[in-house]
């Protein structure tokens, strides 16, 4: 849903911590990042030129596109592989932010000549603005997870120094506030407002979802060492290949490994503890097979195994 908006709003297709989507004003936080010479630069080193020519000339273009124009040179990839040249050198144009992603079909990311950009912000309020967007995904944090995020934006970032103080003082300023629970620090938005209704829902979370993301903190709210499994062996998975966490209120009881057969959603469920025996809980539990079974476009009923 979000890629078929995605022309409309005012966002970016780009990397912060995670590859994702961005505000637009993210990037003027982001850009320009530390100029690293990739190797398909040092291979081919004229073809990056070559690349954005051929951009600006056609339009929003793919991978495809420049395979079929130039030559298929090729060059290291990642995980040991082979890629070819002109995909590595999107990615390198978009990173750098010469190129912006226009749209999306299917796999198929179409890049277009980025537009100019703002004027550059100094470093350390750069690091400030992207902590502040990060935080608000993610607050509560706990700062050993805020502090592996301050690590990451900073490489991004030329010329920073005294990151390792950027927490404290932004506390110190009000921008940021601090407590410890149980031992535990946790930051958040000075200015945020949290609200108390507890949502009588159940829903299955990405791996990577906000309220997942900060493994500290999962395991200190709902005492047990969710791990995302999908480059575990298999004999040695407890949750599962791509185990979902369970949300019912407030609380993640458990986790769910979905797949699709026949046309139908299958549901493996599992839990912590004993699973809720109320009616609000089944009723709700079927209700979200229902959503990702209409999501996925399956034609029955979805079947649910605990």
């Amino acid at each position: 849903d979000l890629e078929q908006a995605y022309p409309q709003y005012d966002l970016e297709e780009d990397f912060l911590h995670v590859y994702g989507y961005l505000p637009a004003r993210a990037l003027a936080w982001l850009l320009p990042r530390p100029h690293r010479a990739w190797r398909v630069e040092e291979e081919h080193p004229e073809l990056a030129q070559e690349v954005m020519a051929f951009v600006r000339a056609h339009g929003p273009s793919h991978h495809r596109h420049l395979e079929n124009h130039f030559s298929s040179a090729r060059t290291a990839g990642s995980w040991g592989t082979q890629a070819k040249a002109t995909t590595r050198l999107l990615d390198m144009l978009h990173y750098r932010g010469h190129l912006r992603i226009a749209r999306r079909e299917g796999n198929l990311r179409y890049y277009e000549v980025a537009p100019p950009r703002a004027a550059v912000y100094e470093a350390q309020a750069r690091l400030q603005a992207l902590l502040l967007l990060v935080v608000r995904l993610y607050a509560p944090m706990t700062e050993f997870t805020l502090r592996d995020l301050v690590n990451r934006l900073r490489h991004g970032i030329a010329g920073i120094q005294g990151h390792r103080h950027i927490v404290p003082q932004m506390v110190k300023a009000g921008l940021l506030a601090r407590a410890d629970v149980d031992g535990i620090g946790y930051v958040w938005l000075a200015e945020e407002q949290i609200e108390r209704e507890v949502d009588e829902q159940v829903r299955l979370l990405a791996p990577f979802d906000p309220i997942v993301y900060d493994r500290q903190r999962f395991e200190h709210l709902w005492g047990w060492p969710y791990r995302f499994e999908a480059y575990t062996p298999p004999a040695k998975r407890r949750w599962g290949y791509y185990a979902l966490p369970l949300l019912w209120r407030d609380a993640i009881i458990g986790w769910a490994n979905l797949s699709v057969s026949g046309g139908r959603l299958m549901a493996e469920v599992g839990f912590v503890n004993k699973h809720p025996t109320e009616a609000a809980f089944a009723r709700e539990l079927e209700a979200e097979l229902h959503r990702l079974s209409a999501f996925l476009g399956c034609v029955s009923s979805p079947a649910l195994a605990m």
